[in-house]
Order: structure tokens, then sequence, then C-alpha cells
């Protein structure tokens, strides 16, 4: 299993939400770029998570200048939030991101979806963001009744490269991953699966790394470690069963 340190930026600083709340937000760095460098050079292998904030609500991109510093850095990235359209996505694999994550618009527009997917094969990830077993869209402010699982499956068959679950309910709280409803997730469908939201601790690495074998292959930490809570290597220890 591997490791993926997250780096969610809003106003152009590096924060973390609790519960995807806006108004529950903590900045940790003032500058995304070099936390983000960090972050890369302690891990030294897969890639970088970016969440554009902003983005999600405005329904644009609104970090390319921190991306194309990134990149030009040497950080592999993939980034989500706010992507609407094919100009969109194209933009930001040009600026350098390995993978593209599609999420409010993979639900409302699954045409775009299709034709993502067939004009970047391999670089398209579908984020579904579940509160209580149900999508929720728009920067996690508007639920909907779509069954998560169920649409896990849609994305899947639509050419999606890759699922990355949120259980948003878990998401900044410290208090560990939903596994079982990650699980779920990636027995439904053939595509790997990133688990994200509430890793607050090695045990929960390790409880993820058990269900590995059900398609969950990467884990997206962000709150934990930032707070202190474990290392980077001690991390990926954990994720290799070392310690």
């Amino acid at each position: 299993m591997r490791i993926v340190p997250a780096v969610d930026i809003r106003g152009g600083l590096c924060v973390n939400l609790v519960q995807g709340d806006y108004a529950r937000e903590t900045v940790f760095s003032e500058d995304p770029v070099p936390q983000a460098l960090a972050w890369w050079r302690e891990l030294g292998e897969g890639l970088v998570h970016i969440v554009d904030l902003d983005g999600a609500k405005a329904g644009r991109c609104c970090v390319a200048s921190q991306l194309r510093a990134m990149a030009a850095a040497g950080v592999p990235f993939e980034v989500g939030g706010g992507i609407r359209n094919i100009e969109t996505i194209r933009a930001i694999i040009e600026a350098g991101a390995l993978r593209v994550i599609l999420g409010t618009a993979a639900h409302r527009d699954p045409e775009l979806l299709a034709a993502a997917c067939a004009a970047f094969p391999g670089a398209i990830a579908v984020g579904i963001d579940a509160r209580a077993g149900n999508v929720s869209l728009e920067g996690w402010t508007e639920d909907t009744t779509t069954d998560a699982v169920a649409f896990a499956r849609t994305v899947e068959a639509a050419g999606a490269a890759r699922i990355i679950y949120t259980d948003i309910l878990s998401d900044g709280m410290m208090g560990g991953p939903n596994v079982e409803a990650t699980a779920a997730v990636a027995r439904a469908v053939s595509i790997p699966v990133t688990a994200s939201g509430g890793v607050a601790r090695l045990d929960d690495i390790r409880r993820l790394r058990a269900i590995e074998t059900d398609g969950v292959d990467e884990v997206i930490i962000g709150r934990a470690l930032y707070l202190g809570a474990f290392t980077i290597a001690e991390a990926k220890a954990a994720a290799r069963g070392e310690s």
C-alpha cells in the first residue's frame, strides 16, 4: 500500500478542513509549494494529492500557478477540485499532473467523464465523497441520494482508472478511517481504490492494509502528518507491514 500525503489549498495557503467544513479550517503553511516538495522529498515515490478547495466551490481551477511551480520543483502530483470540463483537465495535465480527479462533474456530467477517460486514458480518477453512504457534491456542500457503491460501478464502466473514496464524516476528525465502507466500494469494482479520510495513527494504516487484497492500494493522509502523529517513513513502514 502506498502513502499519499495531501496538500489542500485555499486562498493560496496550505490548509486542512474538518469534515469538509470551510468554517473549520486550520492553516498549516503559508505556501503549499514548499510543503508539497517537503512531503515528496520524504516520500521518495508515488505522488502528492493536491486539493483545490477554492476550485471545488468556484467550478474552475484556482491553483494553476502552484501546480506549475510544483512541477518545476519535480513534485509528481494528482489534482482534484472544481474540474468541470475537458479544457481544464487538459490544462492541469499540461501543468504537470499525473492524475486529474473528477468529483461533482463525474456525477453531473457522465458524458464528460466518458470523454475525459477516452482522451486521457489512465489519467482520470473519480473522487467519490460519501456522507452516510451517499455521494456528496460541490465541495461536500450538497448531498445526494446516490449510493456510493452503485456510483463506483458506474464510473468504472465509464473508463475511470481509479476511485478515490473519502468518508466525509471521518475526514479531518482524527478518529480513524471508515474501513468497512472503503472495502465495500473496492469490492464492487476491479479498478484500484485510494482510501481517504480519518487516518490518525499507524494502526489506521495497518487496518487499511488488511483490505489491500480488496483493491485498496493507496491511502491519502493529511492532518495526521501535519500534526506530527507519525512521520511519512513510519507510515510507509506500517503500509509495508514492517511495524
